[in-house]
């Protein structure tokens, strides 16, 4: 499996999503700047955290219109599997890839900690080697992550449960304790938490890997099939 990693000016979480996909999971990945990108050679696209063009107008706004986007959607549109972490979900939003928008934080400070989260979908391609409703630590970095959305979507994500994590202990004021969200068709998924900073013990939590294991083991499941 191949992934390209995008990288954007401001992005400062590429080298650990490059880190976690190439060094500890063995798989082919490319630091992929957003100027020179063709996407068609690659199974899957990660979109890292960061401040984006030091998130001037809205965190995510500027490079939610770069000319890279035109191939993310054409990439999730053809079903392959998109991840965006903490910037790289405020892109999608701001994108429209993912519905709703994202806000300042409640208590409008920067955070940085780690955090318990809930499995709330576990049969994803991201998420199938977690256990439904496991608790899961994983850090988070943010200044916007407080996830809103009107009560028609969040009743819409609710119902095609498409809320794949939520937080224990709200940090941030997000609406229904949301914490990451897939879209309609399962393939691209946004999250606030750092599952590429919590890959090996030594960094205080392995929780995160599983979220990597589980897309990697779907593709293959898939190339097996369309073989």
């Amino acid at each position: 499996m191949k992934f390209a990693v995008i990288v954007f000016p401001g992005s400062n979480c590429d080298r650990d999503m490059y880190h976690a996909v190439k060094n500890v999971l063995g798989m082919e990945a490319d630091l992929v700047w957003h100027e020179h990108s063709n996407l068609e050679n690659y199974d899957a696209v990660l979109l890292p955290g960061g401040f984006s063009y030091g998130d001037y107008l809205r965190s995510g706004a500027i490079a939610s219109a770069s000319g890279v986007m035109q191939q993310i959607r054409a990439h999730a549109e053809a079903g392959k599997p998109i991840l965006g972490v903490c910037n790289g979900f405020q892109i999608l939003l701001e994108a429209g890839l993912l519905p709703g928008v994202m806000l300042p934080n409640k208590h409008l400070s920067f955070m940085c900690h780690h955090e318990a989260l809930a499995v709330a979908n576990h049969e994803t391609p991201f998420t199938t080697n977690y256990e439904q409703g496991k608790v899961i630590h994983l850090p988070i970095a943010h200044g916007e992550g407080n996830y809103f959305a009107d009560d028609e979507t969040l009743s819409a994500l609710k119902k095609n449960n498409q809320i794949v994590f939520t937080y224990e202990n709200n940090p941030n004021g997000s609406a229904a304790d949301i914490a990451g969200i897939i879209n309609s068709d399962g393939n691209v998924l946004g999250m606030m938490p750092h599952p590429e900073r919590a890959v090996e013990k030594l960094l205080g939590s392995d929780d995160g890997i599983r979220l990597f294991q589980s897309l990697i083991e779907n593709w293959r499941d898939a190339y097996a099939v369309n073989a």
